[in-house]
């Protein structure tokens, strides 16, 4: 399964593993343990820290098909049920050098607060294999526990164990179940991951007395898109002090899957241009504060953000970058049904929905591309348009024509998704031209109508309009000195990345002007103000 060029590459990575790993297999019968046996007997191969063991571990392991972690002979929590391959192979390879010692990549303001978990937390992740948004929920959680002995992790692949995923009512991934509940579903993150965790667990928003406050900054950047990436590493080329606090990296963008109209790429994927990004931006002096979000923004001469983790950050400028979220229908059966069939990200549900009907919901381009991408897995698509005719370009309209198993209603108005016994049966709208209701009968939607801006915090910081965007110039200066804002948050037009790039760029330079042109101001000053 894997090559030598993967095995050496691998071999160089577990060179910097301080504590020994064993891959516990559980032992018996299963039609796929052939192939997960064979993947960790070449995995364990390639360093003496690593060994693996078929042992009868039931109390621990689900299935034949199960493997844990152990660390110097003592479990570290970790377990992965199905064959970690396809998107999770990442999740498995840095599973095994974190618990190996290989530093973690969480913010160590998040680390403090998971230790400080006292209660026994067991979280079970359903993923598939090509979902490229479940990796970063495993991950995040494998790390909670390897930091917390009271947590347990375990990624389980719904294709192998569909008798849970019927049981579980799953019909979307990730969804995480804690303690036999669920915990989160759909589009989730690390932050959102951790914002859940803290209101279960108070206690991890006790203050930390070890942690250092960061210097006076010259520019805080609020979001990792592309147009906050692109802004943070201007300001650092500048010299300034910088710092970039971001829920994820790549914002919405990760969630793409073709782009092909980045100018000079000729083609890439969301997950591929998030990694540049995020190399690019290792690669100047930038402090980052990653899953976490800004929960209070103060104004004056020296600004204060107080993020998430309770830190807060004294910083001469502010830019704005925190993009926008998917629009939500906002019809009856939406908020109740999201998870059980009810979709925003066809990449990561799709497989969930093999051999079935589903609806699109929204004729623009991701509408169109969802429609395309689902029509290679389920039985049939019916994208339903507002307006009379489509907003996708020509050559997607082009391609859904030339699908058999595409139907395309337009002037619809949706305006309830049914349920029965907890999982989507039909949609009902209306035609806008006739005024005639009608009720069609699914088992999926997947909504594409837009996105919202991700603004909430701003409100009484910079002027907004009724839609929630951020108003600048043409600089990118908001309502506020030395705030500024870019990207999909605020009201330039058209919504794209090679745009909000330039826009990051852009309010940077107005940024550093602004500092040029500031006399100094210290804190006691900006307070008496």
């Amino acid at each position: 399964m894997l090559t030598t060029d993967i095995l050496k590459a691998l071999a160089q990575y577990t060179a910097d593993m301080k504590h020994a790993v064993t891959l516990v297999l559980q032992t018996g019968e299963h039609e796929k343990r052939a192939e997960l046996k064979e993947m960790l007997t070449q995995f364990s191969s390639i360093s003496d820290k690593i060994t693996l063991e078929e042992r009868d571990d039931s109390a621990r392991l689900r299935s034949p098909v199960s493997f844990g972690l152990e660390v110097n002979g003592k479990p570290s929590g970790i377990t992965f049920s199905g064959v970690p391959g396809g998107h999770e192979f990442n999740s498995f390879v840095l599973a095994v050098l974190q618990a190996g010692g290989v530093k973690l990549k969480l913010n160590e303001s998040i680390q403090n607060m998971i230790k400080k978990v006292t209660k026994p937390l067991k979280f079970q992740v359903y993923v598939s294999l090509s979902c490229h948004a479940c990796p970063d929920v495993v991950q995040a959680m494998n790390q909670f526990a390897l930091l917390n002995d009271n947590i347990e992790a375990e990624m389980i692949d719904g294709s192998v164990y569909p008798d849970l995923v019927e049981e579980n009512g799953i019909q979307g991934v990730p969804t995480v179940f804690m303690n036999g509940k669920v915990f989160a579903t759909g589009q989730i993150d690390t932050a959102k991951l951790i914002d859940k965790l803290t209101e279960a667990q108070p206690e991890m928003l006790e203050a930390n007395d070890a942690a250092e406050q960061l210097p006076m900054q010259d520019v805080t950047i609020i979001g990792g898109g592309p147009a906050g990436v692109a802004a943070a590493i201007y300001s650092a080329r500048k010299g300034l002090k910088v710092t970039i606090v971001a829920d994820r990296f790549g914002g919405q963008v990760k969630d793409t899957m073709g782009i092909e109209n980045l100018i000079s790429v000729t083609k890439t994927t969301g997950p591929q241009l998030t990694t540049s990004l995020v190399e690019h931006l290792k690669a100047h002096e930038v402090t980052v504060r990653e899953h976490l979000r800004v929960d209070k923004i103060e104004k004056g001469d020296i600004k204060t953000l107080t993020l998430t983790s309770g830190e807060v950050i004294e910083t001469k400028t502010i830019i704005i970058a925190t993009g926008a979220n998917w629009r939500e229908l906002g019809v009856p059966g939406e908020k109740e049904n999201i998870g059980n069939g009810v979709a925003y990200c066809p990449h990561c549900d799709g497989p969930f929905y093999k051999g079935k009907d589903v609806a699109v919901i929204g004729g623009g381009n991701s509408g169109v591309e969802a429609a395309l991408d689902l029509a290679g897995i389920v039985k049939s698509v019916t994208v339903f348009e507002f307006l009379p005719e489509l907003k996708a370009d020509q050559v997607l309209i082009d391609q859904i024509n030339a699908r058999d198993n595409i139907k395309v209603i337009k002037n619809a108005a949706t305006k309830e998704i049914h349920a029965q016994d907890g999982k989507v049966n039909a949609i009902e709208y209306t035609d806008r031209a006739t005024n005639e209701a009608h009720k069609l009968t699914l088992q999926g939607v997947f909504v594409q109508i837009g996105l919202v801006p991700n603004s909430t915090v701003l409100k009484g910081v910079v002027d907004l309009t009724k839609h929630g965007e951020v108003i600048i110039n043409e600089k990118g200066q908001t309502s506020e000195a030395g705030i500024y804002a870019c990207g999909d948050v605020t009201t330039v037009p058209y919504k794209q990345i090679v745009i909000a790039m330039g826009e990051g760029a852009k309010a940077s330079l107005a940024a550093y002007d602004y500092i040029l042109m500031s006399k100094p101001v210290k804190k006691e000053e900006s307070v008496a103000a």
